[in-house]
């Protein structure tokens, strides 16, 4: 069987986490959560949002310092819980996160180039996942300067934000009531601006010395996001207000251009493409992986299971899962693969979180963790939380009908 070279180190490991996460709540999720939960309970909502992620951290860091190999809870499922699971989280993971490869795709199209955004999404497809090919270094390599280029503009509109925008505590702290279903609502697609950290441990085969990394990057850099997209959701919702920040396609830029500096609204958007960029590149990734593991045990094709002999890269993998987000790119809508991704990845972090519950040690982070991915799932928006149910019964209908491996 062919094995993953181990080439990244804590910084890579953190770096690639951070590029996996920063950019998709601020530029895609902020909005519609906004819709669900107002100021107040945006606020609320994230900071459960990020408890959740941490509970799922501290669970994936000591399972996949225990099993560091490619496939993340694929792998902890199976070894833990069986077959069954770890199918299911498979199987959840990259339906869900091949669907958040298009959502990016589109995001980037839109920003760049509203009136031309798939032919733009389906060209950032192609170039990252040629990056992809090239080598799990240089991945971490671009994601490190796109990860670099993504704060300097956040900083921007912070800072421009925060200092001529006028923010008010009224705006912030909005006294309108969106009730708990709301909140945990909001929770739920905020969610999808956390889960990126599931990159690292899905990188596992490939990080140097893992026992020590993993459960060292996966706690920072979910640490770093959460106290980013903290300030970020004070000021843009200071500044713009949560009526206006729901209804707004782009709310850094109306930050900035309300702030009294329009021509950093370029600006803001040609970063919200760049840390897009950064999500996507380390999605194709760890999507990849993910089917690389799945394809080694035979639940997903075994051709996919190649890994190239020069670059130790899984290259059919990657060129399968490329192909799917481009054929969804041309079918699919954002806020529709948001909710829908949230609710499949929110069951394989339950998988993770009950996966963690058998080993020994403390035992009340992952029984909360658990507990908090089943009520997020649940309160998802109607139609995410059936489409997703509906791609996992099917998953579960191929594991039993399949043919003998």
């Amino acid at each position: 069987m062919s094995e993953l070279a181990r080439r990244l180190t804590t910084t890579d490991a953190v770096v690639i986490g951070l590029g996996s996460m920063l950019g998709a709540g601020i530029f895609v999720a902020f909005a519609p959560a906004a819709a669900e939960a107002g100021g107040r309970g945006l606020l609320i909502a994230l900071v459960l949002a990020g408890f959740v992620a941490f509970c799922n951290a501290n669970s994936s860091a000591r399972l996949a310092a225990l099993y560091p190999e490619s496939g993340g809870t694929y792998v902890y499922g199976r070894e833990r819980l069986g077959d069954f699971a770890g199918f299911i989280a498979g199987w959840g993971f990259v339906a869900g996160k091949t669907a958040s490869c298009a959502a990016m795709a589109l995001t980037i199209g839109a920003y760049l180039w509203p009136a031309h955004a798939r032919p733009i999404a389906v060209a950032a497809v192609v170039v990252l996942t040629a990056i992809n090919l090239g080598g799990i270094q240089k991945t971490a390599r671009a994601t490190r300067w796109l990860v670099t280029v993504t704060l300097a503009v956040l900083g921007t509109v912070a800072v421009v934000g925060a200092a001529a925008g006028h923010p008010t505590a009224a705006r912030i702290w909005d006294a309108d009531d969106a009730g708990a279903r709301g909140i945990l609502t909001a929770a739920g697609l905020l969610f999808f601006a956390f889960a990126g950290y599931a990159r690292i441990a899905t990188l596992g085969e490939e990080v140097r010395d893992p026992e020590r990394t993993i459960p060292r990057a996966v706690p920072l850099a979910l640490s770093l996001v959460l106290a980013i997209y903290l300030v970020l959701a004070v000021v843009t919702l200071g500044v713009l207000g949560p009526e206006r920040l729901a209804s707004s396609p782009a709310p850094l830029a109306d930050v900035v251009s309300a702030a009294g500096a329009p021509g950093l609204a370029w600006v803001v958007r040609i970063g919200a493409a760049v840390a897009v960029t950064g999500v996507l590149l380390a999605l194709v990734a760890g999507v990849g992986r993910t089917t690389l593991a799945m394809a080694r045990r035979r639940d997903l094709p075994g051709a996919l299971a190649a890994v190239h002999p020069t670059r130790q890269v899984p290259h059919r993998a990657e060129l399968a899962v490329a192909a799917v987000v481009i054929v969804l790119v041309s079918l699919g809508d954002i806020r529709d693969a948001i909710g829908f991704s949230s609710c499949t990845v929110l069951v394989y972090y339950a998988i993770t979180n009950a996966s963690a519950l058998t080993l020994r040690g403390l035992r009340v982070v992952p029984a909360l963790g658990l507990v908090g991915c089943v009520v997020l799932a649940v309160t998802l928006p109607l139609s995410s939380v059936l489409a997703g149910f509906a791609v996992l019964l099917a998953g579960a209908a191929w594991f039993r009908f399949r043919p003998q491996r």
